[in-house]
């Protein structure tokens, strides 16, 4: 009989359920993982930080509709590892990370790299676990690739200690697992269904907000097939950008526009029935920048669908609530809407799209300078550029917001954006992972020059793993939004100016291709030579520091606005609005 250790047990583990790469940073703590993964085929991606494995195995969840995997060693590598861990978690996106520990033997005595693990993990994770018998180690992955995909996704968490990785096992004794998650989805039962469907025939201004749930149940074709059914429009938000091409009369980016006084007017008045398809009620869907209500007028019926009952009712009452996979609880409403007739919402998708128009002239004639280059230009620039099916990673504070609201997606997963965490950063990993997970496709990361620095190292494993991305800075010089608000707010900015720092030399120092852009003509003549050289490419470009997302600040209105907050007693928060003096609501 064969003897087997931990790390090989993993990896055929891994095997079963398709895993073809997997992102980590080595340690000796996990060796026997990676000699496994160069046994079997398995392609480590190395990086140069465990954030980066974390964010780069998310990434690819987003993607693929598939968890990503990650590896990184014990102590400080789990340390590092958190924040990707918990940005899958905040956002409910399918991850595996795997980490090794110190020995149990060792337990209490100070032993290398030891550090509570479990403890660290267990607040952002769905599952996690340390394995304590070598032999179990193939149960252990599937149970926790079991947790990952089913129900409401999330990343999971496996640790296991060096002197169980390291012991070997007769492979005979290894029980035999083949299953790794159940056969077939729920969906919400038929009654709920033919109540949801009444509600939506019936409206006349009705709407379908959809969330990062479409993407995991894998429910885009079903979503649009119900659309152009129903003629209902559909709003996206972050994590679902593209689920209805948003180059069609019923595809919308931006939930923002359901809540525009222009929209109503035009329309007769605000929704009447909202539907949320796996989207939770929070600050992208439905409370808004201020922490008022956005797209849920006072009157207007709310259905959610959502696979946990749970997120049924957060934050705002529902009116139906119906529980189940969104693609099987569609393909439902899709058979079941069979001699039903929908009212004509012709007039309320044309007030939206008139609103979703308007807001792009007003970006176009923003975008008019040459230099500095204004943001909305770069965006207008980069998204005239792009092939139609080419996969943009957003990136930045306000550098998220400008792409957010100039490009027009049209297939889901060809959008990765921040989530509910706010987490800076992800970017250049998650344009990595969507490289690997589809390489003959255009991918470009947009980053501001802040966040660009949280995971810039991360050129050296593009460029020693030829994973040609091309990496846009949005370089003006700063922390945008953070420094906006010092100026409407303060007057002055303290501790948030960068310099003008090239980027594009950063990266041809690790070998990638570098340009630095100064003027507006020249942005996509350096988009043509950065996807031409067949590089990992950096073009920094200089915009305008004084440029605010929107609108310019008006000094003298922005004074006068906090006085009159002050004789209110009220003050303002950061990103939440004003608030009552002495209240906490």
């Amino acid at each position: 009989m064969a003897l087997i250790n931990g790390g090989e047990m993993i990896v055929r583990a891994l095997e079963k359920v398709g895993v073809k790469q997997a992102f980590a940073l080595s340690g000796g703590h996990i060796d026997p993982i990676f000699q496994s993964c160069a046994d079997h085929g398995i392609n480590i991606f190395d990086v140069r930080h465990e954030a980066a494995a974390t964010h780069a195995a998310d990434g690819y969840a987003r993607a693929t509709g598939k968890p990503g995997v990650a590896f990184v060693t014990a102590g400080p590598g789990v340390a590092n590892a958190v924040t990707g861990v918990a940005n899958a978690y905040m956002d409910a996106v399918p991850m595996i990370c795997i980490a090794g520990r110190s020995p149990i033997r060792d337990e209490d005595k100070l032993s290398l790299q030891t550090m509570n693990q479990i403890g660290l993990m267990e607040p952002v994770t769905k599952f996690s676990r340390t394995i304590l018998h070598a032999e179990r180690i193939p149960e252990y992955v599937a149970m926790a690739w079991r947790h990952a995909v089913s129900g409401r996704p999330g990343p999971v968490f496996l640790e296991i200690p060096i002197d169980i990785l390291f012991t070997p096992v007769e492979e005979d004794d290894l029980p035999p697992i083949q299953n790794f998650e159940p056969q077939g989805k729920p969906a919400a039962s038929t009654h709920s269904i033919d109540q949801a469907l009444q509600e939506l025939a019936n409206a006349e201004r009705p709407v379908i907000v959809a969330g990062g749930g479409v993407n995991f149940s894998d429910a885009s074709d079903s979503l649009r097939e119900f659309a152009e059914l129903t003629r209902i429009p559909v709003c996206l938000n972050m994590k679902a950008r593209g689920a209805v091409n948003e180059k069609t009369d019923l595809g919308f980016g931006n939930v923002q526009v359901l809540a525009s006084p222009q929209a109503a007017e035009l329309a007769g008045g605000p929704p009447d029935v909202v539907m949320l398809l796996g989207a939770r009620v929070g600050m992208f869907t439905g409370m808004g920048a201020l922490g008022g209500p956005l797209i849920f007028p006072p009157d207007a019926k709310v259905i959610q669908v959502d696979i946990e009952a749970e997120e049924i009712g957060r934050a705002h009452e529902i009116d139906l609530g119906l529980v189940g996979d969104l693609n099987e609880t569609l393909l439902q409403m899709i058979e079941r809407s069979e001699g039903l007739t929908f009212r004509d919402h012709e007039r309320w998708i044309t007030a939206l799209n008139t609103v979703a128009d308007a807001g792009r002239a007003q970006w176009d004639a923003d975008a008019t300078a040459s230099e500095p280059v204004h943001q909305a230009r770069l965006m207008k620039e980069i998204c005239g550029f792009l092939d139609d099916d080419a996969i943009i990673s957003n990136d930045g504070g306000e550098t998220q917001l400008w792409m957010a609201a100039v490009a027009q997606i049209e297939n889901l997963r060809d959008y990765l954006g921040i989530g509910y965490l706010g987490c800076l950063g992800v970017g250049l990993p998650f344009a990595m992972a969507a490289k690997i997970a589809n390489p003959t496709r255009q991918v470009l990361c947009i980053t501001g020059d802040g966040s660009a620095g949280l995971n810039f190292s991360e050129f050296d494993t593009l460029v020693r793993h030829n994973i040609p991305v091309v990496v846009v800075v949005n370089n003006d010089q700063g922390w945008g939004m953070i420094r906006h608000g010092h100026i409407r707010n303060y007057e002055r900015v303290v501790g948030v100016e960068l310099g003008e720092t090239r980027y594009d030399l950063v990266a041809e120092g690790w070998g990638a291709h570098g340009e630095l852009v100064t003027r507006s003509e020249d942005i996509q003549p350096a988009l043509e030579r950065a996807f031409a050289s067949g590089k990992p490419a950096c073009i920094n470009v200089m915009t305008d520091p004084t440029q605010p997302f929107g609108a310019r600040h008006d000094a003298e209105a922005a004074k006068k606005a906090r006085e009159e907050a002050l004789e209110k007693k009220e003050f303002e928060l950061p990103y939440y609005g004003k608030r009552k003096l002495g209240a906490n609501s």
